[in-house]
């Protein structure tokens, strides 16, 4: 089976949230959507006009001061029903993930390589200020839980908490087992 443009169906879930210029969808991969996926600016834009070419957004002019035109973008009755579609089909494949620091770790050969205590260190340190990050986020957006229109979101940081806790906990562990030896 083709792999299938993941961004167009994250498109237009946002957009199945509210209207959005392009730049506000831009900047929702630098917040929410960038927990657990990542897009440029210079695809972002150039999908937003095939959706619109392919009837599943649409848009409209806006004036912000006296001259800026925006185009405010929605999604349409089309759109919402692939959107629909696409979210209630299977998804049978586990993806990989591209972790740089896994891969170097990969070929680090000995336990008393020189390199590999500060890397671990580094990634202890980057890997808490996320849990942080992300525990921030839950108390600010899901204090009481009582947010049942973004279940799905809550979801996911609730499952990126635990992801943040076991890969710091197996980094502690691990820099704790090399001072050991």
């Amino acid at each position: 089976m083709a792999q299938r443009n993941k961004l167009k169906f994250i498109i237009l879930g946002l957009l199945s949230e509210k209207e959005l210029t392009g730049y506000d969808i831009t900047k929702a991969f630098d917040s929410d959507i960038g927990e657990f996926w990542s897009a440029n600016h210079s695809q972002i834009y150039p999908l937003l006009k095939r959706l619109e070419d392919d009837q599943l957004i649409s848009h409209r002019l806006t004036i912000t001061g006296e001259k800026l035109e925006k185009k405010v973008y929605s999604i349409t009755d089309q759109g919402a029903k692939e959107l629909n579609q696409w979210i209630g089909e299977p998804t049978p494949a586990l993806s990989a993930t591209k972790d740089e620091f896994i891969l170097k770790l990969y070929f680090i050969r000995k336990n008393n390589d020189p390199r590999l205590a500060p890397m671990l260190t580094e990634q202890l340190n980057l890997h808490k200020n996320k849990l942080i990050h992300l525990q921030q986020q839950m108390e600010k957006k899901f204090h009481n839980q009582s947010d049942k229109n973004n279940f799905g979101h809550f979801l996911i940081l609730q499952h990126a908490i635990q992801r943040e806790n076991g890969y710091t906990n197996w980094l502690i562990e691990t820099i704790q087992g090399l001072k050991s030896k």
